[in-house]
């Protein structure tokens, strides 16, 4: 997400930085480069108009080029216009009326709408603890209702029973009707699609609006489309009166222009992008953070968020216990890889760390991948019980075994015990240091928050991330892996 843009503006910064003292003309002459990148990233044109304007205005105040580090500040202002054109703050689903609260789902076919669908009833059953029912009104692509149905069932989330040949006004009156009788906290309606905008579609929405008074109109957008995506958007919201907008297969789109274009062409906020094919692969939309990402800044709160997320809290406190006493065997850097894994793997976490973007971009020049990771854990795994236990036990024979049982080379084993090797001594020097509490109090993390121990104010540093922070993966492998 975001690489393309988040390369080009990296490079034109990094000169600017590295210019020292600035002039007008410097910065104007960077703003038109910015200019180029966004048009590239496929943000409308408008868009980019008003963000260039507004930038090269105040980048080129007195109080910038006479600034100590103008640069810096350059990259700010830059930083603040592209938080304040995707929205400022996050803009969460309303659920505050009497329920059910209602949601429809808007877009066009093709979108990710059904799926998208899914994925918010899941999020609100699991994390907002509500009680939620989907209704598939989409009487026109073949078996919509069914996807619907099977996607509730993988959820675990109730779907409205399928009656042949109710239109979708109908079938949005019983939906309201069966989660009002069943206590239903939040009901989610799926409308039709169409390959393209077209008044039939318009009348439908506006027809099942009237009936169903939504709290959250939520228009659904392929980001992949581009610009067209930045189109479909306009029209939508002229006809109908969407509350937010849902951008998926935003993980597969390395420009990012529909991101930064919707909020200023719609006027209305991006609530959530879609990051994968899994039902929970859904994100709600944090602008500061993600104009941190486009800079090359990193995202530590959402790394720490995701880290709180997938790993689960007896594993990280039996980690720190071991830690403490200076332990970390073989089945210790297992727990940590796979932790890695489960957390979207190097490039994710790599690009969520200050500072990693080049380290993220060496990494894909020498090939180095997340197969990486599951090499190591096959041979881990190609391990006897004592020899991960005690990874001194690990001759030269035994090296050949393992290479063997797990399709790798002998090299690879042993550069998988000397990142072992370097992990266990950095345990070893954190517990002389009193543990991670004495780690944390040296940096100025206060022995509390993960977010400062990542590269925050008053910590190690940009791109430095403490070996082995139970729930956190702690190093990085050495060298690349074969294939």
């Amino acid at each position: 997400m975001f690489d393309s843009l988040s390369d080009r503006l990296g490079g034109i910064f990094d000169r600017l930085k590295g210019r020292g003292a600035l002039n007008e003309d410097d910065v104007r002459a960077a703003m038109r480069e910015v200019r180029i990148a966004l048009l590239e990233a496929d943000v409308a044109l408008p868009v980019v108009r008003g963000f260039i304007d507004k930038v090269t205005d105040k980048a080129i105040g007195q109080e910038v080029l006479k600034s100590v580090t103008p640069g810096q500040q350059v990259i700010k202002i830059v930083n603040d216009a592209l938080v304040e054109m995707l929205g400022s703050d996050v803009s969460e689903i309303d659920l505050a009326t009497t329920p059910p609260a209602i949601i429809m789902m808007v877009g066009l076919q093709g979108s990710g709408k059904t799926t998208t669908t899914a994925k918010i009833a899941k999020m609100l059953t699991e994390k907002e603890r509500k009680k939620v029912m989907m209704a598939s009104l989409d009487v026109n692509r073949p078996a919509a209702q069914e996807q619907l149905a099977t996607l509730g069932e993988q959820t675990s989330v109730a779907t409205l029973p399928i009656i042949a040949g109710q239109q979708p006004v109908e079938i949005a009156k019983r939906a309201i009707q069966a989660a009002k009788l069943q206590a239903f906290d939040v009901l989610l309606l799926d409308t039709a699609g169409r390959l393209h905008v077209d008044q039939q579609l318009m009348d439908e929405m506006r027809a099942v609006s009237a009936e169903a008074q939504p709290k959250e109109t939520l228009l659904v957008v392929d980001s992949l489309t581009g610009q067209d995506a930045v189109n479909v958007a306009q029209n939508f919201s002229e006809q109908v009166d969407l509350t937010g907008v849902v951008l998926t297969r935003m993980d597969g789109d390395a420009r990012g222009g529909a991101a930064l274009s919707m909020r200023a062409v719609t006027g209305r906020p991006i609530k959530f992008v879609g990051t994968g094919e899994k039902m929970d692969a859904l994100e709600l939309f944090h602008p500061d953070r993600v104009a941190n990402r486009i800079l090359g800044m990193g995202d530590v709160v959402s790394l720490v968020e995701r880290a709180a997320e997938t790993v689960k809290a007896e594993d990280a406190e039996k980690l720190a216990e071991r830690m403490s006493k200076g332990q970390f065997d073989m089945n210790d850097l297992r727990t940590q890889l796979q932790q890695m894994t489960k957390m979207g793997g190097l490039g994710v976490l790599a690009g969520m760390m200050p500072g990693m973007k080049k380290a993220k971009a060496a990494m894909e020049a020498s090939g180095m991948d997340d197969k990486v990771l599951v090499h190591m854990d096959a041979i881990i795994g190609s391990m006897t019980i004592e020899e991960r236990a005690k990874p001194a036990l690990l001759n030269a024979k035994r090296k050949r075994r393992v290479a063997m049982g797990s399709g790798t080379t002998v090299q690879d084993v042993n550069k998988l015990i000397k990142m072992h090797k370097e992990m266990a001594g950095a345990m070893k020097k954190i517990r002389k240091m009193g543990g991670l509490k004495g780690l944390a109090a040296m940096f100025g993390g206060g022995g509390a928050d993960p977010a400062d121990l990542l590269g925050g104010p008053g910590g190690p540093g940009a791109g430095q991330l403490p070996p082995g922070l139970p729930g956190l993966p702690g190093g990085m492998p050495p060298g690349p892996f074969k294939k």
